[in-house]
């Protein structure tokens, strides 16, 4: 990461991940589910956290807008595609809601926390693979 990332980083209330993060901990992660089953292991750990609400949910986009009310105040969008039979992609964006320029690396945190659980909940099969599934076999 260059200089500039690492200051976006230090003064930035918003984390999102995609398909080339200059950090690796912030790229597209891809699970051998489908959708609907990652989007059930989802409302799961919404449910049975602590602090979570699931504000809004389209099927037909894949997207979930959940408020974090514990701990620092969070804005969480959650998008699920699935790029192939049993190849699903998970993105997140988290905004924290805060007075200050930072942060200071909470959504970031965050996003880390949601990735573990569902690395435990389903199979993890990589992450930024768009370039590896684009190609027809």
């Amino acid at each position: 990461m260059g200089i500039k990332e690492n200051l976006k980083k230090i003064f930035s209330k918003h984390t999102e991940t995609r398909e080339e993060h200059a950090d690796e901990r912030f790229q597209t992660r891809y699970y051998k589910t489908m959708p609907d089953k990652a989007i059930k292991e989802l409302h799961q750990i919404f449910e049975r956290g602590e602090g979570f609400e699931v504000r809004d949910y389209s099927e037909e986009r894949g997207e979930m807008i959940v408020h974090v009310n514990k701990g620092k105040r969070m804005l969480m969008v959650v998008t699920v595609i699935m790029v192939r039979p049993y190849r699903t992609a998970i993105d997140f964006s988290v905004a924290t809601e805060t007075f200050l320029f930072s942060d200071f690396g909470i959504s970031g945190k965050m996003i880390q926390v949601m990735y573990d659980e569902l690395d435990q909940r389903m199979t993890f099969v990589g992450t930024g693979l768009a370039k590896e599934m684009s190609t027809f076999r």
